[in-house]
């Protein structure tokens, strides 16, 4: 996702003079948009349904972190066994 300097960073007055242009912009574009006080970052305005797919990715990536250091510690069995056992726990016949 792209960042535009010159289009994606808006002024705290900016945003109240033109909140429903920014919220359009972050919209179309996907784009974060970066709010200034006093020439400084302070919030990050998102397009709530882009927010949403990059939480699933953040939390898909802990998913994958904690996988990642079971496999390291050994912490795992044969793929056999579990589905093995995932059957009869299950009661599903072949």
């Amino acid at each position: 996702m792209p960042l535009s300097i010159t289009e994606d960073i808006k002024s705290v007055s900016e945003l109240k003079k033109r909140t429903h242009e920014i919220f359009k912009q972050a919209h179309r574009t996907g784009h974060p948009i970066i709010v200034t006080v006093n020439g400084k970052p302070d919030v990050v305005l998102l397009d709530a349904a882009v927010f949403e797919r990059k939480l699933k990715i953040v939390n898909l990536a802990g998913l994958l972190s904690e996988a990642e250091a079971d496999i390291k510690k050994k912490h795992t069995r044969p793929a056999r066994d579990f589905l093995r056992e995932l059957k009869q726990n299950a009661k599903i016949s072949r």
